[in-house]
Parts: structure tokens; sequence; C-alpha cells
């Protein structure tokens, strides 16, 4: 990591293409489940607040509310636990904030505080995996809250409203489970297998094939994160060991894809759509082993948190240099609310430069487009507080609903409700609001970008040959076994899961370093064979497996005739 300049030949260009930033993509399967839920959650604190006359104070349970928006890939038991920590994590950003606003009133104070939350923030959900939204909704509360005169005295009272409609928000985030209990789960498994059977469409030959391949891996890592995250026992135990035996399946298929059967996977993912019996698959080659293997990964403990702090140190910087100077060349523009400058910066950053440029653009466009549409609904917003209540519902809906879409898309009506809940506290000039917002996204983006540009990720060209190394003795190892004349079942399954977690990180770690501007050549030629091997031996693996299962399969036979 360091601050430096392009060298000679160095191409930042080359990572600033336009080309399909804009372009809108199928939406997300569940992507009426987070907008229902924001709804859910916002409105009864609103509508209370509404009534009261208070909806001053509709800022702070908006803190609490938002929460609901996260964890809706998780299992409900692993969602309970990750809705209590981002509610806790929301609540420790706003004290922190209203502590600072209570103590000072000097902007460049709330600016550098704003920036160092914005960087902690960042930081913990990335390295937590928290998101989506990730770290924008919390900094969107916190950076606010800096800039809302405070008194000592009110702070217990504000952060009371927040936990209550954080306490809210977790209920309404928990009520699917009483409907379908089994949904993250049932979901993640039909993703695996829709994917495998993509890659089993090109025979692990064909057009698209190394993309379709990386995809199917994701997917299936995906999913068995998210079957360990279930109880080892009870009944979701047993659903769990059911769904286990289709990751097997996807597995199976990805490592051997010219013998699989894409229609068979496709269609025991749609089974899983409902409530309906969760399908059986018949014998599954080392599926018993591949079980074990599972056993064995849940008493393992969790990489620790510091470990998973160190390769972010980049986009920390990034985060904390570009909302600060965001921050400060706001107000020495004079804008009133130098925080939404600073939002902007946080939200661009991404895994890597060319993904924070394409974040830039999407989000200069989708506010640019909400500015207008606010424009059209301020004279319909100032008829009534309850039609101005209304309205941000409806906005935050479509949100909601339209940002799996393309995030410019979502951003169209994320800016006009920001806007609209200033307003909660008494109507203002539209005009000001427009200008002030229009000039603060351009100074945001602008900025926050040049800071990325600024700030390089030295370090992501080593973490590629750190990875290569890392796959290249899951692939010696699972080698070795199978040297074996007959390896032990548990062993070989607990080397191919290393082997395919190792690939697949490795695939995530190239696509990140590939995407910065500075830094030496990436090892392609390694890259490229550590894949290649990996990904026969995985095949071999597979092949052993099912040739160990239909002896087996043969002996039981034999064992029962007469």
């Amino acid at each position: 990591m360091s601050s430096a300049t392009p060298t000679p030949g160095t191409s930042l260009g080359r990572h600033l293409s336009l080309t399909g930033v804009l372009g809108l993509r199928r939406p997300s399967e569940i992507w009426f489940k987070p907008a229902l839920s924001s709804v859910a959650a916002v409105a009864p604190p609103n509508l209370i607040l509404l009534a009261l006359g208070r909806l001053d104070l509709a800022m702070y349970t908006m803190a609490g509310s938002l929460c609901a928006l996260y964890a809706h890939n998780r299992p409900y038991a692993a969602r309970a636990r990750v809705l209590a920590w981002v509610v806790l994590g929301m609540l420790g950003g706003v004290a922190v904030a209203l502590v600072t606003a209570s103590l000072t009133r000097n902007a460049v104070v709330l600016v550098t505080v704003g920036a160092l939350l914005a960087a902690a923030q960042k930081t913990l959900c990335d390295a937590t995996r928290i998101g989506p939204p990730g770290n924008v909704i919390l900094t969107f509360i916190s950076s606010a809250a800096l800039f809302v005169p405070q008194t000592f005295a009110q702070i217990p009272g504000h952060l009371a409203l927040g936990a209550a409609a954080g306490a809210w928000a977790w209920i309404v985030g928990m009520a699917p489970a009483l409907v379908r209990p089994h949904g993250p789960e049932r979901r993640a498994t039909a993703q695996a297998l829709n994917a495998a059977a993509a890659y089993a469409d090109t025979r692990g030959t064909g057009d698209g094939h190394t993309a379709a391949r990386a995809a199917g891996y994701a997917a299936v890592q995906a999913a068995w994160q998210t079957l360990l995250a279930l109880p080892a026992q009870g009944t979701r135990a047993t659903t769990r060991r059911a769904l286990e035996h289709l990751v097997v399946r996807a597995e199976v298929a990805l490592a051997a894809p010219a013998d699989a059967e894409p229609e068979r996977l496709r269609d025991w993912a749609r089974a899983l759509r409902g409530t309906g019996r969760i399908p059986r698959t018949g014998a599954v080659p080392g599926a018993a082993d591949e079980l074990l293997g599972v056993d064995t990964e849940l008493a393992a403990p969790p990489a620790p948190l510091w470990r998973r702090l160190g390769p972010l140190a980049p986009i920390a910087l990034r985060t904390a240099l570009g909302c600060a100077l965001a921050g400060y060349a706001s107000l020495a523009l004079g804008i009133g609310r130098p925080y939404w400058a600073l939002v902007t910066a946080a939200a661009l950053y991404q895994a890597n430069l060319t993904l924070t440029w394409s974040r830039a653009v999407q989000r200069v466009v989708g506010n640019l487009a909400g500015v207008l549409l606010f424009a059209a609904l301020a004279p319909l917003a100032h008829l009534g507080q309850a039609l101005l209540v209304l309205l941000c519902l409806a906005l935050n809906f479509g949100a909601e609903a339209l940002i799996t879409r393309n995030y410019w898309l979502g951003s169209v009506c994320v800016t006009p409700m920001a806007l609209l809940i200033t307003e909660f506290a008494g109507y203002q000039r539209p005009g000001e609001l427009i200008t002030e917002r229009v000039v603060d996204t351009l100074v945001g983006a602008l900025v926050g970008f040049l800071a990325a540009v600024v700030v390089t990720n030295r370090r992501a060209g080593s973490r590629v040959g750190q990875a290569v190394g890392v796959a290249d003795r899951a692939r010696e190892h699972a080698a070795r076994l199978l040297a074996e004349p007959d390896p032990a079942p548990a062993a070989l399954e607990a080397a191919r899961r290393a082997l395919a977690a190792a690939l697949t990180d490795l695939r995530a770690t190239v696509d990140a370093a590939a995407g910065e501007w500075w830094g030496g050549a990436l090892p392609q030629e390694r890259v490229v064979l550590a894949e290649q091997a990996g990904h026969r031996t995985l095949a071999a693996t597979v092949r052993r497996q099912a040739a160990r299962a239909d002896r087996d399969t043969r002996t039981r036979t034999e064992d029962v005739r007469p």
C-alpha cells in the first residue's frame, strides 16, 4: 500500500471504460424481500411520529429501521445474530456521532470524525461480509447525525428511539421464518445447482466455460457457507443434511461437467422453490465422506478477525482519505451539508479501482436523475406531512426493488428519498436542496475517486502469488492422496474441499488484483497453470470417489444375495 503516481507505461485509461457500467441485470430472486422488509420496518415508527407531531425525530428511528435491509441471504439462526450485530453497530456509530455533535460544532472536526467512522464501517463490513447493502447505510445515518445540533442530555433518548426501531427491524427480518423457515438455505442450494448446470452446459470446454466454472465454484462455496451456519442438531440439521447431498451433486458436476446432466440439476433447483419436499438425489459419489468433511469444518474455528482486516488496509485508507477530502471540499464551497459529499465518496469504494470507477459513474448518473425526480415530487410532498411520509415509503420500496438491476437505478429512488427526509423537520426550498445535492454528488465522486487513484493497492499482486502457492499446495496434497492405493475417504474429501476453496479464492484474488492500475504484471501463466492443474485434480478426486461408491454398492449387493 502506498501513495504514488503512475509509472511510465502504466495505463490508467484501460481501467476507466464505460462499457456495461449502466447496463441492467436480471433482478435478484429475492428483490422484493428487502423492499418489503424496509417498508414494514420504516412505516410504523414514522407513522407513530407523524401522529405525535414529531417527525423531526425520524432520523433516529430510521437508524434502527434501516437495519431490516441486512442479512436476507442468511439462514434464520444466523440472521438473528447478524441482525443483532448490525443494530448494535448502527447504534454504536450513531452514539459516536451524537457525542461528537454535542461536544463541538466545528465542521472540520465533524467531517474528520465522519471520515474515520466511514473507514471503520467499510472495513468491518467487508471483513465480516455484512452486506448488501454493506457500509453505505451505516455511514449515511452516522454522517447525518454528526450535523444535527445535539446536547448531551438528549443522546440517551435519541439512542433509545433507534434501539426501539432496531428491535422492530429485527422482528421484521425474522418474521418470514414463520412461513418458510428453510428459505435461505434452500435458495442458496438452488443457486449452486443452477450455476453448476450452466457450467455443465459448456461441457467444460465451450464458450465462456472459464467464467461459468468460476461462478459455479463461487456459488457452491456460498451454499456451503450458508449450510454451515445452520445448527448441527434438531430439525434444521435434518434439512441441512438433505441439502448437503444436493450441493455435493453440484460439486460433482463442476468437477466432471462432461458427465453431468444439466437439466436434472435444474429440476432439483426448481423443486427447492417454495416449501415442498427436498428432492432425493440417490447415491452420491463420496457423499458420506463429504458430510464427514462438513462435520470437520463445523468443528474448525473461523479465521480471526485481525487476519481478515489486514488485506483491507488500502480500502480503509482510501475511504478515510476520500471521505475527509470530499467533506473538506464541500465545506470550502460553502455547502451546508458536507456529509452528502462524504457519503458519496464512501459509497464508491469497491474491491479494486475498476469497480470503484464503475460505482462512481453509477452514483453520479443515479443521483442526477434522482434530483430531477425530487424536483417533480417536491410540490406534491409539500401538500402535507402525511403525503411526505407516504412518498418516502414508496421511494424506499422502489430503491430496494431496483438496486439489484443496477446501482444507478436504485439511486434514482434513494436520492429523492434522502432529500425528502431532510424535510421531516420542516419544509425547505427545493432549489437550494437540489443545488447542494448536485454539487456534493459531483464533489464527492470526483474527490473520492481521485483518492482511490492516489492510494494504490500494491499488495494485490503479491497476494495473487500467495494464492497461487496455496492452490498449488492444496493440489499437491490431493494428488499425493490420489496416488495412494486406498486413501482414507474422509481425508480425500477434506483435501478436495480444501482445493476447491483454494481455487475459488485464487480466482477472486486475481479478479480483484486485475482491477488495480498500479503494480507489476500479474503472474498470469502461473495462475492459468495452477487453475488447470487444480481442476484436473478435482475431477480425478470425483472419479476416485465415484469408483469407490460403485465398488461399495456392488459389495453390498453381493452381501444380500442368497
